[in-house]
This record gives C-alpha cells, sequence and structure tokens, in this order.
C-alpha cells in the first residue's frame, strides 16, 4: 500500500455552496454600485447576463469534463498546453494577491463602527489596517494548512456576514421607506445606464464582482464528488449571489442619497443611517461585525482555494517541487498555502507605504481587475476549444450543448475582453492619465513577463539531461 500523503475530501455540498457565496457576494460592491445611482441596477443585470451565467456555465462542464486539483489550471492546459495553463494559472494566483490586503481593508474599516466614536478614532490609522490584515491572513493560513475540514469552517462562519447584513439592511430600508418615504426615487429615467469615460472603472468593478464561482473547482480533489456537488453548489451560491446584489443595491438607494456611500465603508455608513433614522442604533455594532466577518470570509476562501493552483504547478515541476508537498499529518498542501499567506501579509504592509488609507485601498482594487480577467479569456477560450473532445457519459454538459456552450463562451469572451479594455481607462480625477495607462500597462506586462520567465526555466529545467554522478 502507498505510504504517500494525500488530500482529503472534505468538502461537500453544503461547505462549497456556502463557499460561492462569501467568495462571490461581498457587500462591498452593493454601496459601490448605489454611490453610482440606480442606473447600476440595470449593470447588474447585464453584468449577471454577460459575465456570470456565461461563466457559471463554463465552469460547470470544466469542472465535470476535469474534476482535478488546479481547475482552472488544468483546464486551459487540456486545451492549449502547458504554457497557458501556467500563465493562465500565473495570472489568477499573482491577481489575487493585492485582493487579500484590499477586502481586508474593507473589513477594518467596517469593524470600527461597532465601536462608536472611539473605533473611528483608528479610522485613519494605517498601522491599525495593516495590523487588522496581517493578523487575519495569519489566521486564514494558519487554519488551512491545519486541514480543509478547519479551513472551511471560516469560510462557512463568514458567509453569515454576506447574508445577515444584506437581509437587515433590506428589511430596514423596506420600514424606512414606508415611514419616511426612499431617498432615492425609482424612474425609468434614473434606471438608464449612462456610460462615459468617466465611470469605465465602474462598469469594470461589476464585473469584478461576478468574479470567483470558478475558484472552488481549484479544489476539486478535496471535494466529495465533485461532479455532482459542484453544479448544485454553483446554481444555490449564484441565486444567492445575483439576489444579494440587486436587493442590497436597491436597498441602499431607497434608504440614502447615493453620494452618502462612497469610499470603502460606504455599506456601513449606510446601515448606520437606518438604524439611526429607526432608533435602532444597538443594531449598528452587530451588523459592523458581520460585515468585517464578510471581508473575512471573502479572504480565506480565495485564499484556500488559489494557492492550490501553485501547489499543482509545483507537482507538474514548473515551480519548485516544494509547492507540491502535502502534509502527512494534515493532508494539505502547506507550502503553497503558506507561502501565499506570507506573500499576501508583505503585500498589506507593502501597500501602506507612503499612502493614506483610502489611497491604498483604491489601489489594492485596481491593481486586482486586468490581471485578474486576463485568466477568463483563456477559461471561455477553453470551453470553446475543448468542445471538439467527446465527454464521457458521466460528465454534465452545458444545458443545450456544444451550440448553446460556444455562444455563452463568446459572450463571456466578449464582455471580458471589453472589461479588460475599461479598467486601462484612468477616473476623471487622475491628473496625469496618460501616465497612469502606462503604469498599468507596464505592470500588466511585467506580471505576464515574470510568468513567462518562471516557465521558460523551469521547462528548461526539465528537459536538461541529467549531470555527472559522482560515486
Amino acid at each position: 500500500m502507498s505510504t504517500e500523503p494525500a488530500l482529503k475530501r472534505g468538502l461537500g455540498f453544503r461547505d462549497l455552496a456556502l463557499f460561492y457565496v462569501v467568495s462571490g457576494l461581498s457587500v462591498r460592491w452593493t454601496a459601490t454600485a448605489a454611490a453610482a445611482g440606480p442606473g447600476t441596477l440595470v449593470i447588474w443585470i447585464f453584468g449577471l447576463v454577460g459575465f456570470f451565467i456565461p461563466l457559471a456555465a463554463s465552469v460547470l462542464e470544466l469542472s465535470s469534463r476535469y474534476p482535478q486539483e488546479g481547475g482552472l489550471y488544468v483546464w486551459t492546459r487540456e486545451a492549449f498546453g502547458d504554457f497557458c495553463g501556467f500563465i493562465a494559472a500565473w495570472m489568477y494566483w499573482m491577481s489575487n494577491l493585492p485582493y487579500f490586503p484590499g477586502v481586508l481593508y474593507f473589513g477594518a474599516g467596517s469593524v470600527l463602527f461597532a465601536f462608536g466614536a472611539r473605533g473611528q478614532s483608528f479610522a485613519a490609522s494605517a498601522t491599525y489596517y495593516a495590523t487588522f490584515a496581517i493578523a487575519c491572513l495569519a489566521i486564514i493560513t494558519g487554519l488551512n494548512i491545519l486541514g480543509v475540514n478547519a479551513g472551511k469552517w471560516l469560510n462557512n462562519i463568514g458567509s453569515l456576514g454576506s447574508v445577515v447584513p444584506l437581509v437587515a439592511l433590506v428589511v430596514l430600508a423596506a420600514v424606512s421607506a414606508w415611514r419616511f418615504g426612499p431617498a432615492t426615487h425609482f424612474t425609468w429615467a434614473n434606471l438608464v445606464p449612462h456610460f462615459s469615460l468617466r465611470n469605465a472603472v465602474f462598469w469594470a468593478t461589476i464585473f469584478f464582482a461576478y468574479g470567483g464561482c470558478e475558484a472552488g473547482s481549484f479544489m476539486g480533489d478535496e471535494i466529495e464528488n465533485p461532479r455532482r456537488t459542484i453544479p448544485r453548489a454553483l446554481l444555490t451560491g449564484g441565486t444567492v449571489l445575483a439576489v444579494g446584489y440587486l436587493a442590497g443595491t436597491a436597498a441602499l438607494l431607497s434608504a440614502v442619497p447615493s453620494d452618502a456611500l462612497r469610499g470603502p465603508d460606504g455599506f456601513v455608513l449606510g446601515v448606520q443611517a437606518l438604524c439611526e433614522r429607526l432608533g435602532l442604533a444597538w443594531l449598528l455594532a452587530p451588523l459592523a461585525l458581520l460585515v468585517g466577518l464578510n471581508a473575512v470570509g471573502g479572504a480565506a476562501a480565495f485564499l484556500s482555494s488559489t494557492s492550490r493552483l501553485p501547489f499543482v504547478a509545483g507537482v507538474d515541476h514548473y515551480l519548485p517541487a516544494a509547492f507540491g508537498r502535502i502534509h502527512r499529518r494534515f493532508g494539505t498542501p502547506w507550502v503553497a498555502i503558506g507561502v501565499y499567506g506570507l506573500a499576501s501579509v508583505i503585500l498589506a504592509l507593502l501597500s501602506q507605504a507612503g499612502t493614506t488609507v483610502r489611497s491604498a485601498y483604491a489601489v489594492l482594487i485596481s491593481m486586482s481587475i486586468i490581471a485578474y480577467f486576463l485568466p477568463y479569456l483563456l477559461l471561455f477560450a477553453s470551453l470553446i476549444r475543448l468542445q471538439s473532445r467527446p465527454a464521457m457519459p458521466e460528465v454534465m454538459r452545458v444545458p443545450g450543448g456544444r451550440r448553446v456552450a460556444v455562444a455563452l463562451a463568446a459572450i463571456g469572451l466578449i464582455c471580458t475582453s471589453l472589461t479588460i479594455v475599461l479598467s486601462v481607462i484612468p477616473p476623471a480625477e487622475e491628473g496625469h492619465k496618460t501616465l497612469a495607462v502606462t503604469k498599468v500597462l507596464v505592470a500588466t506586462a511585467a506580471l505576464i513577463g515574470a510568468g513567462v520567465a518562471v516557465f521558460v526555466l523551469a521547462r528548461r529545467k526539465r528537459t536538461m539531461p541529467p549531470g555527472p554522478t559522482s560515486l
């Protein structure tokens, strides 16, 4: 019998459904959307149809064809070869590094509302935000190294921070609108979204909010019966995601004027205004803590899943072999998880160097979007490419077969390409637009170039003949 350590299948339907909720439904995006006005409700629907549904359909079939550990890495490798598989994983892995401190800064700011004026005295403290992010990343990394059964509970509990505050917000907004009237009156005219170069990045952000349903499949060898579990969990989590974003944005617009929701703490500001208006000030503290939990759960979900990409790359020897090691006792890729957690901590420290909290938050968000969407191009292209391969009887295909699969993937490709273009356009307040665009393009090119260099060096090392053996 083999004594080699193996991954443990500890994720069931409930765990995966809650994973999709906590990784996809971030309450901060409802405030971002509401701050742009009622027209964002239509943009949410556009993003749902143009990006999320094609993405979910692609994940459904690709994860059924290839349910192994690594997900995106395996799908693109099967469709286009080792190089594309590695670059897709590299970009996804790297693009998520700034996500962790970014979402945790949001959580840190939300938690302060639970402690009143004393808490708000830390609102401009870079030390507080960095300490919060580093402590959370250390806990997340440690729990995930201990095992999937330990790490998954942080995801599961974090999902409460998504659902409970949104449900409370909708109820409070409905009561407030009934008693005092809505802060925003919805008309056909103001529901029409207005696109301009000034709000191009916002459109990209809406699509960014819908990403993440592919991440659960990265842990394919740790999911119980993945071909059956992933589709059911994806349908459940995706429904909560779509309803949550639409209902949460509408509730915030009904509760407070859109110009009062700007910044990383916009969601809790809206909840605070409702609690004070309805004489429920005591409710703010638990809701603020839950919003902070939502941020921690989102970081935990992506760190646990995305760390499986360097693990599989290590198994294939495109990263050092240590990345492919499995802990004998815990059954986890502990080196890959630990290195990824450490890299996130370092970035959390660097992001605060010589800048304000709000500036750091904005920089972290803009750093994530472009690199994050590039792997989606390969994901959608992989679904199209693999339609020419026969599928085994147990594989779940996109409803409607090959034609529908190709059509959905093509829609996803178009919308993803548009999102990448919009992400490059600098915001209106940027004083040096050409320089800003150049920085984004150079940084993205450098990131891709680094991935290419790592791959080429690893491939060369793999193909080199062994050296002489000394006796």
